[in-house]
């Protein structure tokens, strides 16, 4: 799954425009790498999320297409 869908899904960031955005930005890395919205995302990645003074680190669990909002949370583990 892309980079930027797996943020919308996983509802770590609310819309996958906003996410692209923030991928273009340069304001997302996967394993220490800076990152375009078209990285392909797999269970065991650690994605860091930089917005502002704010930052957010997650392990990636799951990888699903399609998630309710109260199961988004199981999606990855935070660091």
């Amino acid at each position: 799954m892309r980079l930027d869908k797996y943020l919308k899904v996983s509802r770590l960031i609310k819309r996958r425009t906003i996410a692209n955005e923030a991928c273009d930005a340069q304001r997302i890395q996967v394993n220490g790498r800076i990152v375009k919205a078209s990285y392909d995302v797999k269970v065991g990645d650690i994605i860091e999320i930089r917005m502002g003074e704010k930052l957010v680190k997650v392990e990636v669990l799951q990888v699903l297409e399609h998630v309710l909002k109260n199961d988004a949370a199981l999606m990855y583990k935070i660091l």
